[in-house]
């Protein structure tokens, strides 16, 4: 097991693996930029160095820094957390290469899973369902439109890199289709980098189902469950519970087997999502695979009983799985909020500032996971994420219940932040009859 782990990030996540090592024995260090200065995760840590001014890319972004950092702390291991650097696969290779254990994926599965038309092609092979469309990239509009007559429309330009709904334009004619290609080529080479685009036939009213997914260094993998994502606005999560309202035994069944043929199909170690677009007739088709942990990973976690990030360090050190598929048993209903420092009723307009005052909910079920406290500050130069309130609950509308109650006990003053909305969609007969997909929010008014 590793004595001291760096932990490449802030936030809340930050002081999610703060908790895990702690209960491993495993001493942590906190690299830090100069707006996080006395943040609760740099206070946390055993140590905390500071790696850089708030700019990302001078600071949590810096892969030279964040290996000094990692030198001359004397840790043998890294936590990227999720965002910033924990899909890179340079700064995987890097760690290798300096005998520091990456914690996450292989360089190489970080790689495969990341360029999407590698990723389409890998899953074609391992037989899991795929959306129709191109088998790599599309270099021409000529060819895009070829390939769009066969599939049928809508169609949808995706960015072969990146992620996040940039790069990605939706096409219902072949003239909008010429403008998509170029839209979406163009933003996708601004965004990532690289122009690189693909074709696939656009399912409508999809719910966007990602099965969670653990593998080890010993060829083992197992699935916990499934969450549903389809509460978002422009592609960006912002409610996620399992189990979902769309899927059943036998079809949770049938997403869990394809999304372990994935995970080992890119030889995958370990904690995962594959994401799968699930239409109205109960088809499934593969959309990505994140080599990460997932913001949303405390609902498997209070819907498993299990420890998602304390696993993942387990794994990186070379230990097997913890359980097999068959000790994996799922009980109640789970629901997370994200609770983000906008303004809902300015179109979710960012709203950084200081926190004033700060309250956390209390009650059987209820978790914050969250970097809120009284003079906490909310920088621009960040993610908008304060805290996630993640409540379970006997059955679904229990937990809905629970999770009302929850939000209006959450105190986060100081800032604005998207409580109200959550208690507005809670609210909704849409939401409460599970009757939505990616589309809701664009088609019903919530607050």
């Amino acid at each position: 097991m590793f004595n001291k782990i760096l932990i490449a990030n802030r936030g809340e996540v930050a002081l999610r693996v703060i908790r895990a090592a702690r209960e491993l024995g495993i001493r942590t260090v906190a690299a830090y930029s100069e707006a996080d200065r006395g943040a609760p995760h740099t206070r946390e840590a055993d140590e905390a160095v500071c790696i850089g001014p708030p700019p990302p890319a001078k600071s949590y972004l810096s892969i030279p820094r964040i290996i000094a950092t990692a030198e001359i702390t004397d840790a043998d291991a890294i936590h990227p957390g999720y965002g910033f650097l924990a899909e890179n696969p340079h700064f995987a290779e890097i760690c290798e290469a300096c005998r520091v254990t990456f914690i996450g994926p292989s360089p190489r599965t970080i790689v495969m899973m990341g360029n999407k038309a590698t990723a389409r092609r890998t899953m074609l092979e391992a037989g899991v369902p795929v959306v129709p469309g191109s088998k790599g990239v599309i270099k021409t509009v000529e060819e895009a439109t070829s390939l769009a007559e066969d599939i049928g429309y809508p169609v949808m330009v995706k960015a072969v890199a990146g992620g996040g709904g940039r790069g990605m334009r939706i096409a219902h004619t072949p003239t909008a289709l010429l403008a998509a290609f170029t839209t979406a080529q163009t933003e996708a080479e601004s965004a990532f980098g690289d122009g690189s685009v693909y074709l696939e036939k656009y399912i409508v009213k999809p719910r966007h189902v990602e099965i969670q997914i653990v593998g080890d260094r010993h060829g083992n993998v197992v699935h916990l469950g499934e969450r549903d994502c389809s509460i978002q606005r422009r592609h960006q999560k912002l409610l996620e519970e399992s189990p979902s309202p769309a899927v059943d035994s036998d079809l949770r069944r049938r997403m869990g087997d394809a999304a372990v043929a994935a995970a080992q199909a890119a030889l995958y170690h370990s904690a995962g999502t594959v994401e799968f677009l699930l239409d109205s007739s109960g088809d499934f088709y593969f959309m990505e695979m994140n080599t990460r942990i997932q913001v949303e990973h405390p609902v498997t976690e209070m819907l498993t009983g299990t420890d998602l990030v304390l696993e993942q360090i387990r794994i990186a050190s070379g230990e097997k799985l913890s359980w097999t598929q068959e000790e994996i048993t799922f009980s109640g209903h789970v629901i997370e909020c994200r609770i983000n420092a906008e303004d809902p009723l300015r179109n979710f307009a960012p709203n950084p500032g200081t926190i004033s005052d700060y309250k956390a909910p209390s009650g059987d079920g209820v978790r914050v996971d969250t970097y809120a406290e009284p003079g906490a500050k909310v920088s621009p130069y960040y993610d908008s994420l304060v805290a996630k309130l993640i409540v379970k609950g006997a059955d679904r509308a229990d937990c809905i219940a629970r999770t009302r109650a929850a939000l209006g006990e959450l105190v986060i003053d100081g800032i604005q932040t998207t409580i109200p909305f959550h208690q507005a969609l809670l609210d909704h007969p849409r939401f409460q009859a599970g009757d939505y997909d990616t589309g809701f929010l664009e088609e019903e008014k919530i607050i």
